[in-house]
């Protein structure tokens, strides 16, 4: 039957980012022999190339260790390492749901940082049991004092059984794994009763099907068994059980209180979906496990293939990372200037990035992404409102009665001294203020409540350069508000080019108007006709660039002789130039629209 249900520890290391938390995961898995010295490498966990390259955790990654402690008994420990970054912190509520308790990991020589505080509340919320851990005891620049009283007084914990650790230097690693055995509670669940299992992840596999991830509560699930998933109905048989340790390794059967995998001719990708209950099919259960809030995406952008008949082959792709990554979502859309592709919703700019950088890496593709957006609200004047996610779809001026934009929270930590330019740089991003705690004698929180939009693009980089990368930003979504918005069109030659339209504050629009046109005209190669680069804002045009045309030289022929001559010829090229004009398209090429977010960033 496996490990007595007492002496199993299901456990997570929560913290800011770059705080460790991969590094004493490497120190656990050597610690407990879980992972020979030999294929020991940094960041085991981190299994994708552009995690490791990053230096960042993306997926959260459940390993076994088996641990025998001081009091002789063997147990064994589920380590569910997460991510950091505040994108992928619905990784980190999906982790929680699996575990009875955390580490919680403050960086000695930065203190309590804003993800730290917004991780540790999760966990609060879960009620775990959170074990504080005080990591880089090692570096020149730890202050372990002021550490322990940021627990005490910013997460409001006790910090005097806080264990002092340095993952890299492999100190406190015994006494954080003790913490571990003798702190947290085991599970409890009934290995009698109906079966009930939580899916906390899942990854496709090329040859094996869909690889489900999951928490089971109550019951046990063999090998050979008949299992049913409780939102959809669906009955499969199980082909395989295991345990992560961390490669998969087969078992007969997992039980409550377990963490590991099954397989079960999970062949598409609707049958499963991350939060469902896993239930057996002969004697179901009668309740599901409450499974996870939806999280709701706030930026959008569009992805079009660069070669169109690669349209299929994106589908695919998109639907396979889906499954593993339940957080971004796409539909079918499609663009005059781009052709067919699709409109991608995600958490935050990070997370696009990834998800963009892991279709062109594990897909293969070659795509084209138009200007990251949010959703706006456009409330019409028969009272009518639209949820708009793509400029181009916004009505006419005349129609709208007004905008509202999405809102932020936004908790920003930093050292005092950068306070003020903290404040200036919230100002610029229309911010209101609510208020400044004062952490310690060195730091301080700023609260502030800004647009969406105006935080998208570039707002963390910008504050991370005026705080020398002491500043730490978490946010939450706090609702819409009505702004003073407008449309902003770019036509070529007249032409509306859809995937250019953007929404901006009015303030601002004449400035990113001829901002972009100004781009535009280096990017856009000059045609064999004149081509005219506008902003419009509705049907008034506000700026205007021209390319110059190419010219061939059509009188080089005629030397001597009369003027007329070469007046007619011209004349004939001007003609030409004319007709061309009317019929010639004028090929945008990729740079265009990405020079959309570069214009924002130099806004500031």
């Amino acid at each position: 039957m496996g490990t007595p249900i007492e002496r199993i520890r299901n456990f997570c290391i929560i913290a800011h980012i770059d705080h460790g938390k991969s590094t004493l995961a490497d120190r656990f898995l050597q610690d407990t022999g879980t992972i020979e010295a030999r294929k020991l490498k940094e960041q085991t966990l981190d299994t994708m190339d552009i995690e490791r390259e990053r230096g960042i955790t993306i997926k959260s990654v459940a390993v076994r260790m088996k641990y025998v402690a001081e009091d002789g008994l063997e147990y064994t420990l589920n380590l569910i390492d997460t991510p950091g970054h505040v994108d992928f912190s619905y990784e980190v509520s999906r982790s929680l749901a699996a575990c009875e308790g955390a580490l919680l990991l403050v960086d000695a020589a930065q203190g309590v940082e804003a993800q730290t505080l917004a991780n540790a509340y999760k966990a609060i919320d879960q009620d775990l049991e959170i074990i504080p851990v005080i990591n880089k005891i090692d570096l020149p620049s730890a202050d372990i004092e002021s550490a322990e009283e940021q627990i005490e007084e910013v997460l409001g914990l006790d910090s005097t059984g806080a264990i002092h650790t340095s993952a890299k230097a492999g100190l406190g690693i015994t006494e954080a794994l003790e913490a571990i055995v003798h702190r947290i509670p085991a599970p409890v669940g009934d290995r009698e009763k109906s079966t009930r299992a939580l899916i906390f992840d899942a990854v496709y596999n090329s040859y094996r099907g869909v690889i489900i991830y999951m928490r089971v509560v109550e019951g046990t699930i063999k090998t050979g068994s008949k299992i049913q998933m409780m939102s959809t109905g669906m009955k499969f048989d199980v082909a395989e059980v295991g345990v992560f340790s961390p490669d998969m390794i087969p078992s007969e059967t997992l039980a409550a209180g377990e963490v590991g995998y099954l397989i079960c001719n999970l062949k598409t990708l609707e049958s499963t979906k991350i939060g469902d209950t896993i239930t057996d099919a002969l004697h179901p259960a009668t309740e599901p496990l409450p499974g996870y809030e939806e999280v709701l995406p706030v930026v959008f952008c569009g992805m079009y293939p660069a070669v169109a008949t690669d349209f299929g082959e994106l589908r695919d792709a998109l639907e396979r990372l889906q499954l593993n990554d339940a957080s971004f979502q796409f539909q079918a859309d499609s663009s005059d200037a781009l052709g067919l592709g699709f409109r991608l919703g995600f958490l935050g700019l990070l997370h696009m990035e990834i998800v963009q950088e892991r279709l062109e890496r594990e897909f293969d593709l070659t795509l084209v992404t138009t200007v990251p957006n949010v959703a706006y609200n456009v409330v019409l004047a028969n009272g009518e409102t639209l949820h708009i996610e793509n400029a181009s779809k916004m009505p006419a001026a005349g129609d709208i009665d007004h905008v509202e934009e999405p809102y932020i929270e936004a908790d920003i930590m930093c050292p005092t001294e950068y306070l003020s330019a903290v404040i200036d740089l919230c100002k610029k991003k229309r911010g209101v203020h609510v208020r400044v705690d004062y952490v310690d004698k060195r730091r301080c929180m700023a609260v502030y409540q800004m647009p969406l939009a105006e935080i998208v693009l570039d707002f963390y980089d910008k504050l991370k350069t005026l705080t020398r990368g002491y500043g730490s930003l978490d946010y939450r979504m706090i609702g819409h508000r009505p702004g003073n918005l407008v449309k902003l069109d770019i036509l070529l030659n007249g032409e509306r080019v859809d995937a250019l339209s953007c929404i901006v504050h009015r303030e601002r629009a004449a400035w990113v108007g001829k901002t972009l046109a100004a781009k535009l005209r280096k990017l856009i190669p000059r045609q064999q006709f004149e081509v005219a680069i506008q902003a419009a804002i509705g049907g008034k045009i506000i700026v205007r660039e021209t390319v110059k045309s190419l010219r061939k030289n059509v009188t080089a022929k005629c030397y001597g002789g009369d003027i007329t001559r070469k007046r007619k010829l011209l004349e004939k090229q001007k003609e030409g130039k004319k007709r061309m004009k009317q019929v010639g398209s004028v090929e945008v090429p990729q740079e265009a629209f990405m020079a959309l977010l570069r214009v924002n960033e130099e806004g500031d």
